[in-house]
């Protein structure tokens, strides 16, 4: 996990959005390969190992993506380095090319399937619920896979910056988002809210 997403993570247990505090064991750079995240609130302690921060509730996605990584880029209409962009469910295969294809921008990945590896350009996370902050993120792309859990379509949605962009694949686009373009089970839209 890189060591700035820290500032972008809450404690995904039901009670107001938290802040999570880090205690590295283990770092390759400005990656933490193992440690511990704690919850000053619930006092909830997730381990990292290899990098990946497990709540231990997560469904791995089993899907692929529809979506070129190409078509994603485009999408998601980012211009310049920095920042976060959250990839949720099947899209997450997409992230070697993405890193590629949007250099600078790191990539958080929320339940991937199995055996995927945190890198130095894109973070694991596997959570029940998206473990990150409410308007933290230059963008964000949703899984087939995840269109069938509103819940976590709507912390998605929460995790961009306001009038920033989100692409869904399939599903309805959830309240909270001015659509931009919609074809062959693929939206795109802005975030709404100032």
């Amino acid at each position: 996990m890189f060591i700035e997403l820290t500032d972008h993570l809450r404690c995904p247990l039901d009670h107001p959005e938290q802040y999570l505090v880090l205690l590295p064991s283990r770092m390759d750079g400005r990656r933490v390969l193992t440690g511990e995240l704690g919850c000053p609130v619930c006092g909830t302690v997730v381990h990292l190992a290899d990098g990946i921060a497990d709540w231990g509730d997560a469904t791995p996605s089993v899907a692929g993506s529809g979506l070129t990584a190409e078509a994603v880029a485009a999408f998601l209409g980012l211009s310049g380095p920095g920042g976060f962009a959250l990839l949720a469910g099947g899209v997450t295969t997409l992230a070697p090319a993405l890193v590629r294809l949007l250099p600078g921008v790191r990539l958080v990945l929320v339940n991937p399937p199995v055996g995927t590896a945190d890198s130095e350009d894109a973070s694991v996370l596997r959570a029940g619920r998206v473990p990150v902050k409410s308007a933290s993120m230059r963008g964000a792309v949703i899984g087939a896979d995840m269109t069938g859990f509103p819940d976590r379509v709507d912390e998605c949605v929460a995790a961009v910056l306001p009038g920033l962009r989100i692409v869904g694949e399939g599903g309805v686009p959830p309240a909270g988002v001015e659509v931009l373009g919609e074809s062959a089970g693929c939206w795109v839209g802005k975030k709404l809210g100032s």
